[in-house]
């Protein structure tokens, strides 16, 4: 008898970090990065994971073994990338993590509403970033429609009872603070209330790009009035 396919077989892995306290807010974790992004924003930092195939590849097989050596040990599985929602077998990995005992988190960028909407049931954790006010999508991430898709993605959370952190990255002169302000009040009627404005990397260098809005006392205090959670969060 031939033996069962596994249906994460077929994910592809660009990177796996084994430990990290920092991916799932209060536990310890382990991260897949998820190989391909169909978006090209210009502050991104996982530049080789933006292909659909990289140049190395990790097999699921050896993160799950690795996954089940650590139950016990961490609490957390990190679906990463690249984006991990363009991959089909996105959902067969994360239910055999969740079948390991692990929570489940995702970051993304919502850029596919039905697979997201399909691996809801297994998540616990969401990091949303929402790149720019939703018309403006395009000159961040050189993708079309890309706007009303993270709309759609960020509607369908904020329905649910997932914990989800929202964050935009600000990479200044493609963002600014009349941008900023457009953006929470887009999210704020869809419901958001934990957003976090994140410094970007210097994608070379890997050093902060920093920017006005970091010092803008006026435009944080606006956001910590409308958000339950407001947090700032600068690269160390």
């Amino acid at each position: 008898m031939n033996k069962p396919v596994d249906p994460a077989k077929s994910l592809r892995i660009g990177g796996f970090l084994p430990f990290t306290s920092v991916d799932y807010p209060g536990a310890l974790a382990a991260v897949i990065f998820c190989q391909g992004c169909p978006l090209r924003c210009v502050y991104c930092h996982n530049r080789d994971l933006l292909p659909a195939r990289g140049a190395t590849q990790i097999e699921w097989r050896e993160v799950h073994a690795h996954l089940a050596r650590r139950k016990g040990l961490l609490d957390a599985v990190v679906f990463s990338g690249g984006e991990p929602l363009m991959q089909k077998a996105l959902l067969p990995a994360m239910t055999a993590a969740k079948s390991l005992g692990y929570r489940i988190g995702l970051h993304t960028s919502g850029i596919a509403p039905d697979r997201l909407r399909a691996v809801l049931p297994v998540l616990d954790w969401v990091g949303f970033d929402v790149k720019a006010p939703f018309e403006k999508y395009d000159r961040v991430t050189g993708a079309k429609h890309a706007g009303r898709k993270a709309r759609q993605s960020l509607t369908m959370l904020a329905e649910t009872e997932i914990i989800t952190e929202v964050r935009t990255t600000i990479w200044p002169g493609v963002i600014d603070a009349v941008d900023v302000r457009t953006l929470y009040r887009e999210i704020t009627e869809i419901g958001v209330q934990n957003f976090t404005l994140q410094e970007a990397r210097e994608p070379t260098t890997r050093g902060p790009v920093g920017g006005d809005i970091f010092t803008d006392l006026e435009l944080q205090s606006e956001m910590q009035n409308e958000f339950t959670n407001f947090t700032i969060r600068r690269v160390a």
